[in-house]
C-alpha cells in the first residue's frame, strides 16, 4: 500500500495527549492521526454542505433537525432530548 509520510509538530502537551489517546485505543499513532484527520475533513465538508444548502433554501428548522435526528437513530422517538 502506498503511503504519504508527513512530518508534523505539536505543542508538547498536545503531543502527549495525542500519543495517550492513540495508545488507549490500541491503534498506532499514524492510524489514530489519520482517523482524526479524516473525521475533521468529513465535519468540514458537512458544514460547507449545510451552509450552502441553507443559503439556497433557508435555515433548517428545529422540527427538521429533530426529524432528521430521529431518522438517523440519534434520538429516542417522540422526545426532544438527545439519547446517549
Amino acid at each position: 500500500m502506498k503511503v504519504d509520510k508527513l512530518s508534523i509538530s505539536f505543542d508538547p502537551s498536545l503531543g502527549d495527549a495525542v500519543r495517550s489517546a492513540a495508545k488507549q485505543t490500541g491503534r498506532g499513532l499514524s492510524g489514530w492521526l489519520a482517523d482524526a484527520a479524516a473525521a475533521k475533513l468529513r465535519t468540514d465538508a458537512l458544514a460547507e454542505f449545510l451552509e450552502n444548502w441553507e443559503a439556497e433554501h433557508g435555515a433548517i428548522s428545529k422540527e427538521e433537525l429533530l426529524a432528521a435526528t430521529r431518522q438517523l437513530g440519534l434520538m429516542a422517538p417522540n422526545t426532544d432530548i438527545y439519547s446517549p
